[in-house]
């Protein structure tokens, strides 16, 4: 008899940004993809609480507990979990680290507003703090090369 074999869980992810001010960062992509910033503040109180963590590690963001060298947004409709805050679906985590970006992107967002709707965007991201580098049209299409507060590139198209 021939086993069928089971079919291979679907390995979980998320992309992870370097960043000089992680909660600056999360602010600007949860407005610009319509996401949510995770909320963490239950997990950091109860380890605050039982000192497990020292209260160094923390800042107040938004009113509430968040971690000091990292934060995260996640999709509105993805599941989550309720403890901890922290996403199980599409996210973003945005990492404090010492070194400023000197180089271009290995890795980079494409975002696509929809058919028509990329001037409308455009000017959204703007008022967010984004700023366009170039603008590319080429046989296949165009679209633009937009930079984040922090310089991280992203196109829009």
């Amino acid at each position: 008899m021939t086993q069928t074999p089971t079919p291979a869980t679907p390995v979980h992810w998320k992309v992870v940004v370097d960043a000089a001010d992680p909660h600056a960062q999360a602010d600007f992509w949860a407005a610009a993809l319509r996401y949510v910033v995770e909320d963490n503040s239950a997990l950091i109180g109860k380890l605050l609480g039982a000192g497990a963590v020292p209260a160094g590690l923390t800042v107040e963001s938004h009113g509430r507990h968040a971690w000091r060298d990292l934060a995260a947004v996640r999709h509105p409709d993805d599941p989550y979990d309720e403890e901890t805050g922290t996403g199980r679906g599409r996210r973003l985590l945005f990492q404090r680290v010492p070194e400023e970006k000197t180089v271009k992107n290995r890795l980079h967002l494409d975002l696509h507003p929809g058919e028509g709707r990329r001037e409308e965007e455009l000017a959204r991201l703007e008022g967010l703090g984004a700023r366009v580098l170039r603008r590319v049209q080429e046989p296949s299409g165009g679209w633009l090369v937009m930079a984040d507060p922090e310089g991280n590139e992203f196109c829009l198209h």
